[in-house]
């Protein structure tokens, strides 16, 4: 397994330690995809008040470190040097709380299973599609037998303390013939990395 050098969160002065990433870590990423991403992190504030607007699963395969995530076109296996590239800001790692470690197969072994199915373009929640934290909350929810893991949150596109949509989504959604699913149930890559399930390690670049 791949050793890197994790940033603790936190602390005055940044302090480095190796850490081994696991199967089942979860990643967080504050993608510069311009006004989407934006708008995500607009509304979905992150551990710490850190803006994340995706996420994937680590999981190793014959020595080499990949990232589940449900990005692109699809669910895909990403080298873990190419998901980096995503973004130049730290990434925040995760780890589940002890207690829930025998979920992590079947919640790899879930994802595994979704690898080609077409990416959620519409960010609605079951509908044979997934986008990044959706991905991550089915997996779980198989594994712990059906009963929901993470949490389910309604959705909003409106700007804080407003009634508007984002210019953003207005635009998004009219390009792909669809309503905007204000209000629907769903998840957030910044709601997950806020659960009391998962335990925080730091941030790496």
């Amino acid at each position: 397994m791949k050793v890197i050098i994790i940033f603790l969160l936190g602390l005055t002065t940044a302090f480095a330690q190796n850490i081994e990433l696991k199967d089942g870590d979860l990643i967080f990423q504050d993608m510069d995809c311009g006004p989407l991403c934006d708008a995500i992190e607009a509304v979905t504030e992150g551990y710490n008040g850190t803006d994340y607007s995706h996420m994937g699963m680590v999981y190793h395969r014959n020595d080499t470190l990949y990232i589940i995530e449900a990005a692109g076109s699809a669910v895909r296996l990403t080298t873990f040097e190419k998901f980096k590239k995503n973004t130049t800001k730290p990434m925040l790692v995760a780890r589940l709380q002890a207690e829930y470690n025998s979920l992590i197969p079947q919640a790899i072994s879930f994802s595994m299973m979704q690898m080609g199915v077409p990416y959620d373009d519409e960010y609605v929640y079951n509908n044979g599609k997934y986008y990044c934290s959706e991905l991550i909350y089915d997996a779980f929810m198989f594994a712990n037998g059906g009963r929901p893991f993470f949490t389910l949150e309604p959705m909003t596109y409106k700007q804080p303390g407003t009634n508007a949509f984002f210019p953003a989504w207005v635009d998004y959604y009219k390009k792909i013939g669809k309503t905007i699913p204000e209000g629907l149930p769903g998840c957030n890559p910044g709601g997950i990395s806020k659960s009391d399930k998962i335990e925080i390690l730091g941030s790496v670049e």
